[in-house]
């Protein structure tokens, strides 16, 4: 009985220590094993062993590939104060697991170093305008920067990546004003040609609108005319000369135009003279002025034949 209770603890920690002779690395991670303080190997993925009490793992670092974010303050050309957003795609070399291990206590901070001291290095040389328009620039020359740096510690530089370019809000607040403008600009030539256009075009409308109406007061007019022929040649042939129906003619249409105006209620229109003594005033002033120009044309034409005499 004494025998069991003095193999059973010996037992058991020979039992403990032979389960912790054995580890797992997990996919795309490297371990470091140390014996007595001294690196010993870099074990990979897999079932791995150790010494017990002798071996210890030192550390492990992860194989696939991570993202470091990095934020810098700094001033363009033009005085203009701006936040690079740089993100850095980077991975721990698979041969060079003791370098990123021994090499580099803190790889993030020293990333952050290079990043910040790039950026505000060619960021100073270019216009605002210009930062925008050539961040990739400024983000291959960040990766060339640190490829040379970082590969010495047993870190590869995958990508380099100008995510965000944020001016100080006053400077936004001004770039935005001026593209507001420049548009409204735009917007008030576009609508200057357009009202030009419009004008042009009415313009046009209306001189077609006027030839058209020209165009038809003469046909009407030409065709009041040819009328007018035809109705004295009517009145010629019930033995009333000319004259006289072209008098007859003038007073039918004052009546006529008379009888039109009274069919209207809200007319404002009154034609002189309306009096029915006016009537014949006008036809014996009709005549009276048709006999004068008669006369004068005898006249004329005798004043002509004597001259040629």
């Amino acid at each position: 009985m004494g025998t069991f209770f003095i193999w059973t603890p010996l037992l058991l920690l020979g039992l403990v220590i032979l389960f912790s002779s054995f580890f797992v690395v997990k996919q795309q991670t490297a371990m470091l094993v140390e014996r007595f303080g001294r690196f010993q190997s870099v074990r990979n993925s897999g079932l791995q062993m150790k010494i017990p009490l002798v071996d210890r793992i030192a550390g492990r670092l992860s194989l696939k590939i991570q993202q470091l974010d990095v934020i810098v303050e700094t001033k363009t050309l033009d005085d203009v104060f701006v936040k690079l957003k740089v993100s850095v795609q980077y991975v721990v070399i698979r041969d060079k697991v003791y370098e990123a291990f021994y090499k580099l206590e803190y790889p993030h901070e020293q990333i952050t170093s290079y990043v910040f001291d790039v950026v505000r290095a060619e960021v100073p040389k270019m216009k605002l305008d210009d930062v925008f328009v050539k961040k990739d620039d400024i983000a291959i020359a960040v990766k060339a920067e640190l490829q040379d740096a970082m590969l010495e510690y047993g870190y590869d530089i995958i990508k380099t990546l100008v995510t965000d370019i944020d001016p100080d809000a006053q400077v936004k607040a001004a770039m935005n004003r001026i593209n507001a403008a420049e548009r409204e600009k735009i917007a008030a030539q576009f609508e200057g040609d357009a009202a030009r256009i419009l004008i042009v075009e009415k313009a046009k409308a209306e001189a077609e609108s006027k030839r058209l109406q020209g165009q038809g007061i003469a046909d009407q007019r030409r065709e009041i005319a040819r009328g007018l022929e035809e109705s004295v040649e009517v009145l010629n042939k019930v033995g009333i000369n000319s004259q006289e129906a072209s008098a007859l003619i003038v007073v039918t249409q004052h009546y006529d135009t008379l009888q039109a105006i009274g069919e209207e209620t809200n007319t404002n229109l009154i034609l002189l003279p309306n009096s029915p003594q006016a009537g014949s005033d006008m036809l014996n002033n009709m005549v009276a002025s048709f006999t004068a120009s008669n006369q004068i044309g005898e006249a004329m034409k005798n004043q002509n034949k004597k001259s040629r005499d």
